[in-house]
């Protein structure tokens, strides 16, 4: 029998030629799927796409990424082929202060592909985590690069219990280890794709006003954070602590806090205390 060419046969590589041929159509978001075995950063490759000037619609996506990055110069870890690693190049026309709601878009398409595809129930952890049963299965990382926005997406899919790293934050999970009935990256990776195509042309179409097309409303549905007691790390070093009560319409967390007052949170870290 001629040998495998990969070690691990519950994980099999994806198929550029099928998943191209799948999605690259005809006056569809996506222009080029770059499938790469190994690389450093998907997001820093899509990032000096853009800077070279790439069009918009640029996948790549990574069976092994040795030099991955999350919030704050996180590392993130994934043996090869066991996850979902990929960013997408987007140039939206819409004001800039829209972009906020570009990784809160492509949580709500990641969410409703692991839903589909693994019959996982998922929830977002405000800003950009996917969280299954409370645990951290995934992770979104938006860069902007000029008029262009490089958005990252790691996502652990058959990620043993005994693979997955330890973390000083949310525990890790995989869709394995949830149980799901589906680990196929193939028919994942697809789902996701068009999901956030179909919300990213709806989102530009409506000039970057999440609630006009739809986004504002499915995000607070599928929100884990909203209605939770929690603790903010703001990015100066300040500390906000009171109850999540929404998402608003500039994609921020709005926190009431136990004098009644109600602050709004563009970014932080964000800690679920129950």
């Amino acid at each position: 029998m001629a040998p495998s060419s990969y070690a691990d046969l519950d994980r099999p590589p994806l198929s550029a030629r099928a998943l191209t041929r799948a999605l690259v159509v005809p006056g569809g978001l996506w222009s080029r799927l770059d499938v790469r075995d190994e690389t450093g950063s998907t997001n820093a490759d899509a990032a000096e796409a853009a800077r070279r000037g790439e069009a918009e619609g640029l996948v790549v996506v990574a069976e092994s990424q040795v030099a991955g990055r999350g919030r704050r110069d996180r590392q993130w870890v994934s043996p090869p082929r066991a996850g979902l690693t990929l960013s997408v190049l987007l140039r939206p026309g819409v004001p800039a202060a829209g972009f906020a709601w570009l990784p809160l878009l492509a949580g709500v398409a990641l969410r409703e592909a692991v839903t589909a595809v693994a019959g996982v129930e998922a929830g977002l952890k405000w800003p950009n985590d996917l969280l299954v049963g409370d645990r951290k299965c995934a992770g979104i990382l938006a860069e902007v690069s000029g008029d262009a926005v490089v958005v990252g997406i790691g996502l652990n899919v058959s990620t043993r219990l005994e693979e997955l790293p330890a973390t000083t934050g949310v525990p890790a999970t995989s869709l394995r280890v949830a149980g799901a009935e589906n680990l196929d990256r193939d028919p994942l990776l697809r789902a996701l794709l068009r999901g956030l195509a179909r919300w990213y042309a709806g989102w530009c179409e409506a000039g970057g006003d999440a609630e006009m097309c739809g986004l504002l409303g499915e995000y607070q549905r599928g929100c884990a954070t909203i209605g939770r007691t929690v603790r903010v790390l703001l990015p100066g070093g300040g500390e906000l602590t009171g109850e999540a009560v929404t998402v608003d319409r500039d994609g921020q967390l709005v926190i009431r806090t136990v004098d009644a007052a109600e602050h709004r949170v563009s970014a932080g870290d964000v800690l679920h205390v129950r």
